[in-house]
């Protein structure tokens, strides 16, 4: 069989801002391909800061290797290429006069040729749902438009892996519902940074807890995110839609210890 690398895999990523303070404390996982990876944390735990290494952005100690290339000098370009990362603000990532001459973009400065251009603009506008939005200008769109705008900008690269900062954040119910609906359709590997644990107990494979920039948890979202002790002591909640599963645990937990206190004491 094959040698099929992990889509993403980070080696003892750690990372101290000029400032002195530690984001990254020997971060270590590996995301498989098609997978979907929730990374979450409260404010400063080092969601952002580990994003930001996917592609470059940010370099600190240790390895980040993407399809099986490790990042350097060397192949930072190549790297760049595959991940694709969409910024919490889509305004940072659309600056053309239309949504189509920003998709074009990223594209176009590869240097492919106009029709693969033209190719890649109209599938990745298709995919993420803005195709009718393609000559509006993007300060004209609404928050969730611009969303998919901005996701259409990354997909137009054809990268492996998708990084998202917050996707969700500020949609109304509508928005959130139909681009989340359009995440989970995608083939890549997709990490998303986000508060929105409903979202991560819904579409995620596994979620990523971090605290002060460490590892804290790593597994199924349907166990970590009805630990309430993990919960509590990284700064985030059980989501409502597993509160009753976990009060229920609790309480089967308790009657079940009971119970063996009962049989002990016969």
């Amino acid at each position: 069989m094959p040698d099929v690398k992990p889509a993403i895999e980070l080696r003892g990523v750690t990372f101290t801002y000029p400032d002195g303070q530690p984001a990254l404390r020997d971060v270590s996982l590996a995301i498989e391909e098609g997978e979907i990876v929730g990374l979450l944390g409260a404010n400063g735990a080092g969601k952002s800061t580990l994003m930001l290494h996917l592609n470059g952005l940010l370099r600190g100690e240790g390895e980040v290797i993407i399809g099986g290339v490790r990042l350097d000098d060397a192949t930072l370009a190549e790297i760049r290429a595959r991940v694709g990362l969409v910024f919490q603000d889509p305004d940072d990532q659309l600056f053309m006069p239309t949504v189509r001459e920003d998709v074009a973009f990223g594209p176009r400065n590869q240097g492919l040729s106009e029709a693969e251009v033209a190719r890649r603009v109209e599938a990745a506008l298709d995919v993420a749902g803005v195709a009718s939005e393609a000559d509006r200008p993007p300060h004209h769109l609404s928050l969730g438009q611009k969303r998919r705008a901005a996701l259409a900008t990354v997909l137009s690269m054809d990268c492996d892996v998708l990084a998202l900062d917050e996707p969700t954040a500020g949609l109304d119910p509508r928005g959130r519902r139909e681009l989340i609906g359009y995440l989970t359709t995608l083939p890549q590997a997709r990490i998303i940074a986000t508060h929105d644990l409903e979202l991560a107990a819904e579409i995620c494979d596994r979620v990523a807890v971090l605290q002060e920039g460490r590892l804290e948890a790593w597994g199924e979202p349907g166990l970590l995110l009805r630990d309430e002790q993990l919960m509590e002591r990284t700064g985030l909640e059980v989501p409502h839609s597993l509160r009753f599963h976990a009060a229920e645990a609790s309480h089967e937990h308790v009657a079940a210890h009971r119970g063996r206190r009962k049989a002990t004491d016969r």
